[in-house]
């Protein structure tokens, strides 16, 4: 019984994006100007190759800073019913923050977090 419901909001899900790119598609406007597939950075023409690889440091660094500022947006909000929850809420959190903690020092021990 509570899979149908399930079943139905993935598949109203699917159609209704579908949906909407087939209808950007239809009626959006079209031009085929070559100057749109020209690489620019604000405005003003590139000098060397436009294609440049970057170092995986900074991709590195971007999802440790994503992991704890998400670790921060979960803390917030337990900080202030932490009152109201009681001792299982503290052992949950600690549980958390330990997982998070192993997160940390493997990334330590990569040295992820250093800035080469």
């Amino acid at each position: 019984m509570g899979y149908e419901a399930i079943l139905v909001f993935f598949i109203s899900g699917v159609v209704l994006v579908a949906g909407a790119n087939a209808l950007s598609g239809l009626i959006s406007h079209k031009s085929d100007n070559p100057q749109k597939r020209e690489p620019y950075e604000c405005g003003i023409e590139t000098k060397g190759p436009t294609w440049v690889q970057f170092k995986v440091g900074y991709y590195l660094f971007a999802i440790l800073f994503l992991l704890f500022d998400i670790e921060v947006a979960f803390l917030v909000p337990w900080a202030v019913v932490f009152k109201e929850m009681g001792t299982v809420a503290l052992v949950e959190i600690l549980i958390f923050l330990f997982i998070l903690g192993l997160g940390l020092a493997y990334a330590w021990k990569k040295r992820a977090l250093r800035w080469e």
